[in-house]
């Protein structure tokens, strides 16, 4: 069995990354509430506030694809060091300013901040001794956390207008550098001689990290998207729906936990490999049983805990199944497929709701996220 090895000295470092991925994660969940309310404060409506976030997810998505790069040129703290300052000037152009323009740059900048920060600090963690699987989880936990206090807080701030919780979470995004300042100066990854042929993402392992990415971002986009309108329109009041999807993003929290024992190839491929169907037919079941909280609550708890888990193992078993000095480049490619499924699945439901109840739409998405064939078969592309 191949040990899951490369990972990092989770200790004085650790405390560091930790403090970073907090001050950072709470305050991308504060500006992820704040800057929509904002525009609908500022007159946008609903197409124009789903145009503006489409914009960041692109943004998100072609950032991480040059990551690889970056990462061969600047260290990677510098890289979590640039996404705490750009998070905390796209919270605060809009307060300055809500014109159509500084929203849209926003977006675009807080695209750039999610790519660098999640891609940089899950980098840093991989690199050194020990296990890899252990320290994602940890990383994950503290920014799971931090995504759930952050909206909480901002809507306390919020009150008439959002400007309040805009600047709270660009002064909390500029506080994650003290931290950041304080991680180890490891040096950028190194050109590696005699490459094996074809693309990284198409080789075996970081294929499968890849496709865990495929379903837990697909899961992602729906929970902040057509899980609560279908609840919604189930009949469930809002507080109930809030209540439902806190439950989802718990036990994502507590699946990426529970995995970070697992540390051979072998059984993070197993779990990947049940993960992958659960999450989907899970996901399946809360469109056909939306009408009940209990039941709904019970499917996207089931959801919530596979998806967690493929969260932490699909870049942990990519990054350790290349060079050493290929790491930041295999867990750039499994954000970039992450990005593309969170950016797409709310569209591919969006088409299937134009011509089928949303509860329908909801158990074809899951269907076909439940089919796991990426984890089976290597794509063609890795023999050139």
């Amino acid at each position: 069995m191949t040990r899951l090895q490369i990972g990092p000295r989770f200790q004085a470092d650790g405390a560091w990354v930790g403090g970073a991925n907090a001050g950072f994660s709470f305050a991308l969940g504060a500006a992820s509430v704040a800057l929509p309310l904002q525009a609908v404060a500022a007159g946008y409506g609903p197409v124009a506030v789903g145009v503006l976030t489409a914009i960041s997810a692109i943004s998100q998505m072609t950032s991480r694809m040059s990551l690889g790069r970056i990462m061969r040129l600047v260290p990677d703290w510098v890289i979590i060091a640039v996404a705490c300052a750009v998070l905390a000037f796209s919270s605060t152009i809009v307060v300055i300013s809500s014109a159509v323009v500084p929203f849209v740059v926003a977006q675009l900048l807080q695209g750039v901040a999610r790519a660098y920060f999640w891609t940089g600090s899950q980098t840093h963690v991989v690199r050194g001794d020990g296990s890899s699987v252990k320290a994602l989880a940890s990383v994950n936990l503290i920014g799971n956390l931090g995504l759930l206090a952050g909206p909480v807080v901002a809507g306390f701030l919020i009150g008439d207008n959002a400007h309040t919780a805009l600047l709270v979470a660009a002064a909390v995004a500029l506080l994650a550098l003290v931290p950041t300042a304080r991680l180890d100066r490891l040096p950028p990854f190194r050109k590696v001689e005699n490459r094996p042929p074809g693309r990284l993402w198409a080789r075996d392992g970081v294929w499968p990290g890849c496709y865990a990415g495929v379903t837990a971002g697909a899961w992602r986009g729906l929970l902040g998207s057509y899980v609560p309108i279908a609840l919604v329109h189930a009949g469930h009041h809002s507080a109930t729906v809030g209540v439902l999807v806190a439950v989802a993003n718990a036990t994502a929290i507590l699946g990426s936990w529970l995995v970070r024992h697992i540390d051979d190839e072998s059984r993070a491929l197993q779990v990947m490999r049940w993960g992958t169907p659960v999450t989907g037919a899970a996901m399946a079941g809360m469109g056909l049983l939306a009408g009940s909280n209990v039941l709904a609550g019970l499917a996207l708890a089931v959801s919530g805990i596979a998806a967690g888990a493929l969260q932490t193992l699909g870049p942990a078993l990519a990054s350790d199944s290349v060079h050493p000095e290929e790491r930041g480049e295999a867990i750039a490619a499994t954000g970039v497929w992450r990005a593309a499924s969170l950016f797409a699945s709310p569209l591919v439901t969006a088409a299937l709701v134009a011509v089928a109840p949303i509860g329908a739409a909801m158990v074809v998405t899951g269907v076909v996220m439940a089919a796991p064939v990426g984890l089976w078969v290597r794509p063609r592309a890795a023999a050139r």
